[in-house]
């Protein structure tokens, strides 16, 4: 399903140093699949991330990645363009080259955090509208609901600010 890296193409572009090792790749497949049931994206674009977010250069062509995870050019447009679109990747040029470098934008995990504790936080908005529409066997499910999503509140407010470099605001840089 892997294939190896090879040191250079015919027209002298270089792949990489080495072929990835097996437990990169099984690493980039276990990313892969937490994207694919928790967010619902292709594996194939959950395999690019993973690998974006290990793969020396930090920078890789289209050739590069597709030699590196298994995966056609046709499906790894296809998602390179989906993650490019979402913000989890930037384009990268070089003067003098057509080749585009995608990597991973610096500051993707840290907006995915911030999704994700906003998501949680309007569920639990949600959750506390609905305190006063019920009553009995109803109510103590629901206390009981809300109690845990505003201990989840707490613990968000009391939350140390992101690491540096982490900043959402910034984008990629060449």
């Amino acid at each position: 399903m892997w294939l190896k890296l090879p040191a250079a193409t015919a027209g002298g572009e270089r792949l990489g140093s080495d072929p990835p090792r097996a437990e990169v790749l099984e690493w980039v497949e276990r990313i892969a699949r937490y994207c694919v049931d928790q967010d619902g994206i292709p594996l194939i674009a959950g395999r690019i991330l993973g690998w974006l977010t290990v793969c020396v250069p930090a920078e890789q062509s289209a050739a590069q990645i597709a030699e590196a995870i298994g995966a056609s050019r046709a499906s790894l447009t296809t998602n390179l363009r989906l993650l490019t679109s979402v913000g989890f990747l930037g384009q990268v040029t070089r003067p003098g080259e057509r080749t585009v470098y995608y990597r991973v934008d610096d500051a993707a995990w840290a907006r995915v955090v911030q999704r994700q504790v906003q998501s949680l936080s309007a569920l639990g908005g949600i959750l506390r509208d609905g305190l006063d529409l019920v009553d009995g066997e109803h109510g103590t499910r629901m206390h009981t609901t809300h109690a845990v999503f505003s201990w989840l509140d707490d613990v968000f407010a009391a939350a140390p600010p992101l690491p540096s470099g982490s900043d959402t605001t910034r984008r990629t840089r060449p």
